[in-house]
């Protein structure tokens, strides 16, 4: 029996086959889910406007973002630039998602810098070429421009020893891919979207010691996500998604520096 966020998700989308085909996977894969993997959530919530604490509440409070209990100001900012580069990296956007990235932000230094590169870019974006660009750099026929794959950046082979730890910490957080499902774990966008729900307490850590965000960050984004994003960044076929790699290797730089300063 599927959950009601699926249910609602699917009939959102127009059924099965629809809600496959916005995320780009088998409609007999979607056919076997239970509930909304947890690596498809931002998909799904982005592709149906069903929101992720009605698709997976067991991963994502209901409180607004940045409204959890013990959650800070800076802890609220990296949890969304993280959901942020998952939601952009997992498929592209629509055009209400552009519309709200076109929004200038608030602030200086790099970051904000990097923010306002994206909000120009969003707002001169035609969604069909956005679409085209996404698919090139990531999916393609025959092979992508990028392969947003830890295996890949530190072997140059998918589905090598990377995805097998990050498979074992996935499995000491609860966390297992759904029944037809074939999209290796160790996508960048699933990674950032893990990271998302650790600071926001959204995934209880287990394990003794415990796999918390920064030990996460150390073993399954830090050895290779900052060379992904430059490559991003330097991509030729890259346009809409040149700011994102500026954003995302900024993001890597500054948690990779906080992460190495004395408690």
């Amino acid at each position: 029996m599927r959950e009601r966020g699926l249910d609602e998700a699917i009939a959102a989308a127009g059924g099965v086959t629809a809600l496959a085909r916005c995320l780009g996977v088998s409609q007999p894969a979607v056919s076997c889910w239970k509930r909304v993997p947890p690596d498809r959530v931002l998909a799904v919530e982005a592709a149906t406007g069903i929101p992720r604490t009605r698709l997976r509440p067991d991963l994502y409070a209901a409180a607004p973002l940045g409204a959890l209990v013990g959650l800070d100001e800076v802890s609220a900012a990296r949890a969304d630039a993280y959901a942020l580069l998952a939601t952009l990296l997992w498929r592209a956007p629509d055009q209400s998602t552009l519309d709200r990235l076109a929004v200038p932000p608030v602030g200086q230094g790099e970051l904000a810098a990097a923010r306002a590169a994206l909000a120009d870019a969003a707002a001169l974006a035609d969604l069909a070429e956005v679409e085209r660009e996404h698919f090139n750099l990531f999916i393609g026929v025959g092979g992508s421009e990028l392969m947003p794959y830890a295996s890949y950046y530190l072997t140059g082979f998918l589905h090598e020893r990377p995805l097998a730890e990050l498979r074992a910490d996935l499995h000491r957080l609860g966390l297992a891919r759904a029944e037809g499902v074939s999209e290796p774990e160790d996508n960048v966008a699933f990674l950032c979207e893990v990271m998302a729900g650790l600071i926001r307490d959204a995934i209880p850590t287990q394990g003794t010691p415990p796999i918390d965000d920064a030990v996460f960050f150390a073993r399954h984004l830090q050895p290779w996500a900052r060379h992904f994003f430059r490559d991003l960044e330097r991509c030729e076929a890259a346009h809409f998604y040149r700011p994102v790699g500026t954003l995302g290797r900024l993001v890597m730089e500054i948690e990779a520096g906080a992460f190495a300063l004395p408690e």
